[in-house]
């Protein structure tokens, strides 16, 4: 009985540690994400061409979403063309970095991937899930215009037997 007494004080003093390890994270807040962001900010180069095109392509890419929204098969092929962006990361990364002189002042491209990662698959992820979203929002709202089409039916159904 005293050891299992023992091993539950100790599992109370870990649980204790955990939580004001947490809660002392909590306090300190956003601040070193935000010191790593602005940090990452400054140290790219945002009036190089190649990263303005990028920039302009994410745009677009973002209108052509948000207008062509009532088109749930050219959203369709649109998610499976940023999910195929996602997926060629590591290729597309690998690529750039061996052929980085030609295009950019510096190499951005590190073998983890991080930069690119940040720059072409964060956005792209962004866009597959708004696409996302307005798909389950069409779904919805298909599932509603069935349902009453359904109840309309029925109801023309027991109308014809009562006559």
């Amino acid at each position: 009985m005293d050891e299992l007494k023992l091993a539950m004080e100790e599992h109370m003093e870990q649980m204790v540690d955990l939580i004001q390890k947490f809660t002392a994270e909590l306090r300190s807040g956003f601040g070193p994400a935000y010191d790593n962001f602005i940090g990452f900010f400054h140290a790219v180069d945002w009036k190089e061409p190649w990263l303005m095109c990028l920039l302009g392509f994410y745009i677009v890419l973002l209108s052509v979403t948000i207008f062509s929204r009532r088109h749930v098969n050219f959203h369709m092929g649109l998610f499976l063309l940023a999910l195929s962006g996602i997926y060629f990361a590591e290729r597309l990364n690998r690529f750039l970095g061996e052929h980085w002189k030609s295009f950019a002042t510096q190499n951005y491209f590190d073998p983890h991937g991080i930069f690119l990662s940040t720059i072409w698959s964060g956005p792209l992820l962004i866009i597959a899930m708004i696409i996302l979203i307005n798909t389950l929002f069409s779904l919805c709202h298909l599932i509603v215009q069935w349902k009453r089409a359904e109840l309309r039916h029925r109801a023309r159904l027991s109308h014809k037997k009562e006559n």
